[in-house]
């Protein structure tokens, strides 16, 4: 049930109307069950002194393209009312007139646009004004017989306003039904949610609070659990064979829903989700439409509800289903666009959003992991509104026509114009092996600098963790994950992979980078040492890049591999023939996989660097002490040694290899595949001949 999150000290700390807002929306953003990730909006009216020093009445609401969870002051708008109240006198109003309107009123041209549903509270009489999408109140708005439930719960205190889309012509009915109903304390907007409002700021959220309250507990008392969703069909699947299979689809799904743009996937089996997914009902509920106008624009109309039996329990008649699945959907959207289009519309990816599979969950998908998330939330409030309005009645939505208008509705789009700009990395997924290391850590700041997603597979579980948690607090949750892997168990290594493809889908750049290094005269090499070298650097090697194979073909998207071998693969390192010829393996290893990866659109490189000594775990080893007994010079003198010996007198860093990996893995490389890069300062005995 919801509650109150009010406290009265934090909120004596506001000293404006603005900050008051701030908290205020903050609030209500915080629990989902009341409003939607990036819908509702809020507003307060208040005086100001504007640039002459003259107090006016502003109002400051919402401003487009943002969040009430995390809005600061800087997201709210502030409009001169003096400018807006005279607009409800109009019959009617455009959209694109309205929003050209708005901007002439506000205060500060630096504000954001306006909200969509400004004129809703500009109308409204009251100084607080709160838009919401409560679960229990959509619940309500989208059943078949809401507007007769509606009097049970509030008697004559409540205002019924029928579907219209946001803007002028909504705003002025609300206005209209609240003058006329001088009991009103709510109003209630079919099929899309709330109003209500308050003379304080603490008044305008209680009552929030209260009429969300009183809508609960109306649902509950009605609530069956046992004949939710029509009752139990299919069983959930234990998690580890749930986990065994969505190693082997997720792939797959990604490369089907990524035909136009790449998107990242994302795994969701809570108990609401797994509980609806298993239900008799859920096929056909799923299919009525979206919950609120909200949802459209990141769930789409409708999820692709997977037709499949659990009990079966086989991956390939889940792959046949899932992919006979996406490929019915994406001919239903395109219909479904080319019936509803206006001129100058462009389709968007027509690949599902939310995908429910019986006895596995929801998998959900996006340009980013974040916006996978929103997706998934934004259905797990769907859920919520289906189970409270198929306990009150039938469960209806917008109509086909409707919900289009609302997907391609140039406001709305607009919205989503405010995200920033994609990156050479945005919607790729990198896999990093040694991710812990010098090299693996900073190739990985790398990508994610330019918008990737990373997985850092390390023996050193601890420290991939600690670079996985720095690039999450610097880029935002869900961006880089850690896995334990050893790259010469075969087991470790398809676990990792299947970890990866869950996380976020699949992968697109191999980074083959984990390693080591010994050091011996040829005659004292022992056969522990030689099998050392060759298990890590390359069996390991092998294993972890057919995997990375095997998941690109799945995917049938392309992908870029890249090597990181040394200046020792080619040339014989004194002292280190076992690492050398280990070395030499790798990078021919490599030229064998872009020789049979070409007609996948799988490209393979190689970076050869040379003496990374910052940040590197093998450095500071006993391989150290080793090359420099090798070169007859003590160990700190290493450095030097090896930066003398380049032609450009320069040392190497990780920070260079990452460079070098990036431009590999990126379009500038498109056209390059089985190539060799030297990174090493210039060592005239390893050019390339």
């Amino acid at each position: 049930m919801v509650q109150s999150l009010w406290d009265n000290q934090k909120a004596s700390q506001q000293e404006t109307g603005l900050d008051q807002l701030v908290y205020r929306s903050n609030l209500i953003g915080a629990d989902r069950r009341v409003c939607n990730w990036g819908g509702g909006n809020t507003s307060t009216k208040t005086i100001v002194q504007d640039f002459r020093g003259r107090d006016v009445e502003v109002m400051y609401v919402k401003g487009s393209g943002s969040d009430l969870a995390s809005m600061k002051a800087a997201n709210f708008t502030g409009l001169r009312m003096e400018d807006i109240r005279p607009l409800i006198e109009r019959d009617e109003m455009p959209d694109e007139e309205m929003v050209a309107y708005l901007a002439h009123c506000m205060i500060d041209s630096k504000h954001p646009r306006a909200s969509i549903e400004t004129l809703l509270h500009a109308f409204l009489p009251f100084k607080h004004v709160d838009h919401t999408h409560p679960d229990a109140i959509i619940s309500l708005c989208c059943a078949d017989n809401g507007q007769e439930l509606a009097k049970e719960i509030f008697g004559d205190r409540y205002v019924w306003v029928p579907y219209v889309r946001p803007g002028f012509t909504l705003s002025k009915m609300i206005a209209e039904g609240v003058r006329n109903n001088p009991n009103a304390e709510l109003v209630l907007m079919e099929k899309h949610g709330l109003v209500t409002w308050g003379e304080t700021s603490e008044e305008s959220y209680a009552q929030t609070i209260k009429i969300i309250s009183e809508a609960e507990a109306y649902i509950e008392a009605r609530v069956q659990e046992e004949k939710l969703f029509g009752g139990s069909q299919y069983e959930t699947l234990p998690e580890n064979k749930r986990r065994e299979l969505l190693g082997e689809i997720m792939p797959v799904i990604r490369g089907a829903v990524s035909q136009g743009q790449k998107m990242i996937l994302s795994y969701d089996d809570g108990d609401d989700v797994l509980q609806f997914v298993n239900s008799r009902d859920a096929g056909s509920l799923s299919q009525v439409g979206a919950a609120c106008p909200d949802h459209l624009v990141h769930t789409k109309m409708v999820p692709l509800y997977v037709a499949w039996d659990p009990s079966a329990g086989d991956a390939a008649s889940l792959k046949q289903a899932v992919l006979e699945g996406i490929r019915e959907f994406e001919s239903k959207y395109v219909k479904y666009f080319e019936q509803n289009k206006h001129i100058g519309d462009k389709m968007f990816e027509a690949a599902p959003r939310v995908i429910l599979i019986p006895g596995i969950g929801m998998i959900n998908t996006g340009k980013s992991w974040a916006m996978s998330q929103v997706s998934g939330a934004l259905y797990h409030r769907a859920i919520a509104v289906m189970r409270g309005a198929t306990s009150l009645g039938q469960f209806v939505s917008l109509s086909e026509n409707e919900s289009y208008n609302v997907e391609y509705w140039p406001l709305e789009l607009y919205k989503l114009s405010l995200a920033p700009a994609e990156t050479e990395f945005s919607r790729k997924i990198a896999f990093i092996t040694g991710g812990a290391g010098g090299i693996g850590s900073e190739t990985a700041r790398r990508l994610v600098s330019e918008g990737a997603h990373v997985v850092l597979a390390d023996l050193n579980l601890e420290g991939a963790q600690k670079v996985a948690e720095e690039i999450n607090s610097t880029y935002g949750e869900g961006r880089a994950i850690a896995v334990k892997m050893d790259v010469t168990k075969e087991d470790e290594v398809l676990a990792a992979f299947a970890e990866s493809a869950i996380a976020y889908g699949g992968i697109d750049i191999l980074v083959n980078n984990a390693g080591l290094a010994t050091s011996s005269p040829f005659d004292e090499t022992s056969l522990k040492e030689w099998n050392l070298n060759i298990n890590v650097l390359g069996t390991g090697y092998f294993l972890v890049a057919r995997e990375a194979f095997k998941q690109m073909k799945a995917q049938k998207i392309g992908g870029n591999m890249v090597f990181i071998g040394s200046k020792n693969s080619i040339y014989a390192g004194k002292n280190a023939s076992a690492y050398s010829a280990a070395k030499a393996l790798e990078a021919h290893l490599a030229r064998c996989i872009a020789s049979e990866g070409g007609e996948f659109g799988i490209r393979v490189n190689t970076v050869l660097p040379d003496a990374i000594l910052q940040g590197s775990a093998i450095w500071n080893s006993n391989w150290r002490n080793e090359r420099a007994a090798a070169y007859g010079i003590e160990p700190d003198q290493l450095e030097e040694h090896y930066r003398k010996r380049t032609t450009l007198l320069v040392n190497i860093y990780p920070r260079d290899i990452a460079e070098g990996i990036a431009f590999f893995a990126s379009s500038k490389s498109e056209k390059t595949t089985g190539c060799m890069l030297t990174i090493d300062g210039g060592v005239p005995a390893a050019f390339t001949r």
